[in-house]
């Protein structure tokens, strides 16, 4: 049988672990391409031989932007493209669709059975319905738990490998705050690793090839009594989980049921957390309980709220004041409202200064690509020329203080003149059914009492 002829549309996560899972030494295939979306600048590097395999791709395999897509399909006869990115409408993903059909490829969604990879731990897995959903502070409240209860836990971070030479990030682990700049994090790898090291409670790993990281956490040094996967955007896991927590979000209601592959998250949950109850509206939160309701009647759902923590609030009441919010839940994750956003307006900020006139460099394009952002500043800071723009361009816009809702501490890596307020967000549960209840049934049940 002829080799088929694949190209893989992704965004530098899913996509990878797809071919590593199921492509790579499948004699069947020739991935001839990645093309790449979201990430700046990483179109034009190749996925090393030394991940794809030296004996079938003895070159690596190169990466394309992904509006070259129709031309890459003529060129090297595709037969399949795999699309491998997440937290997309329906609309968005079937127009790709369309695009490689018209070319004459098939479209594939590649799911679970193919990609998921089985632990030697028991494994939790913690997902989403968007971006933004509140996963990494549900992930740090289960962490906590188990903690709390004796157990040694390894969390391993859905990837983000936007270093230049993709082998250094193989197997990358996570312990100190040093360890950020020892792996050359971008603020958006930062905000999801940094709150994990500074609470000292466990360790956490992310990379590249996601069995070999898997390996690796399960003998991790410091103990690994559990495995906690903390998923990136809306995507289901990369690992097989023995229970699976998902997050819906009701300030944007409908989206568990309209972004790709957000409802796949909805539908396998076994447990749906419901966060910012405290920020929605009643009308948005039932919108959403019944939508989840109707399409995984078997979950249990847990009502929370998004408590905020701040560290200077006489700073904001009566200011003129710059937001800075988590680069990813403002760009694809598409929301209008943040932790910093809520904080100014709960404790008295008279004007939230629009960046948009004082942008400089990549900070421009990116309200280009995402032009409903809106008055709030997106920390984006893939590379250090982004770090610098992003500096440039808190620096340029007149306020009398920046507050800061993503989870890293910014000041650290931006020189910030003007005072800074930081925001902090923590999950907390509203009546019964709670994780914590929850939590002790699965160590239970895996017999993990300490």
């Amino acid at each position: 049988m002829a080799k088929k002829n694949v190209i893989i549309i992704g965004a530098a996560g899913r996509d990878f672990h797809n071919f590593n899972t199921y492509y790579r030494g499948n004699a069947n295939y020739n991935v001839v391409a990645f093309t790449a979306e979201q990430i700046p600048g990483i179109d034009g590097r190749p996925y090393p031989k030394e991940l794809a395999g030296e004996d079938l791709y003895p070159n690596g395999i190169p990466i394309f932007k992904e509006s070259e897509l129709p031309s890459l399909i003529k060129k090297y006869n595709v037969d399949d493209c795999v699309f491998a990115y997440s937290d997309k409408p329906y609309a968005y993903v079937m127009g790709i669709s369309a695009i490689v059909n018209a070319a004459g490829a098939n479209f594939i969604l590649m799911g679970p059975k193919d990609t998921m990879i089985k632990s030697t731990k028991p494994v939790i897995a913690v997902g989403a319905t968007r971006t933004g959903c509140g996963k990494s502070q549900t992930s740090r409240k289960i962490i906590e738990y188990l903690v709390g209860m004796g157990l040694k836990v390894v969390a391993v971070r859905h990837p983000m490998p936007y270093d230049a030479d993709l082998n250094k990030q193989k197997v990358q682990r996570f312990a100190t705050v040093e360890d950020l700049k020892k792996h050359n994090c971008t603020i958006e790898e930062m905000e999801e690793y940094e709150p994990h090291v500074v609470s000292k409670r466990n360790v956490i790993y992310a990379g590249v090839d996601y069995e070999a990281i898997l390996r690796e956490a399960e003998k991790d040094p410091d103990g690994c009594d559990i495995v906690l996967w903390d998923g990136g955007n809306n995507d289901f896991p990369f690992y097989s989980p023995d229970l699976f927590v998902g997050v819906a979000d009701p300030l944007r209601p409908g989206a568990e049921v309209s972004y790709y592959p957000g409802e796949v998250v909805a539908r396998m949950a076994d447990v749906i957390v419901i966060n910012k109850i405290d920020s929605a509206s009643l009308e948005n939160i039932n919108t959403v309980r019944q939508n989840l309701v109707k399409i995984n009647p078997n979950a249990m759902i847990i009502d929370a709220a998004s408590i905020l923590t701040i560290d200077k609030p006489e700073l904001i009441k009566g200011k003129k004041v710059l937001v800075v919010e988590d680069g990813p839940t403002l760009t694809h994750g598409e929301m209008k409202i943040g932790a910093g956003t809520v904080a100014a307006m709960k404790y008295g900020a008279s004007e939230l200064i629009d960046p948009r006139p004082y942008t400089v460099g990549s900070l421009k394009d990116t309200f280009v690509t995402y032009p409903n952002i809106g008055t709030l500043l997106p920390a984006m800071g893939y590379g250090e020329a982004q770090m610098k723009d992003l500096e440039n361009t808190i620096a340029n816009t007149p306020c009398d203080a920046v507050v800061i809702g993503t989870p890293i501490d910014l000041p650290r890596f931006v020189n910030i003149k003007q005072p800074v307020v930081k925001i902090g967000y923590e999950l907390q549960e509203i009546g019964q059914p709670t994780l914590e209840g929850v939590l002790e049934d699965f160590v239970k049940k895996h017999n993990l009492k300490k």
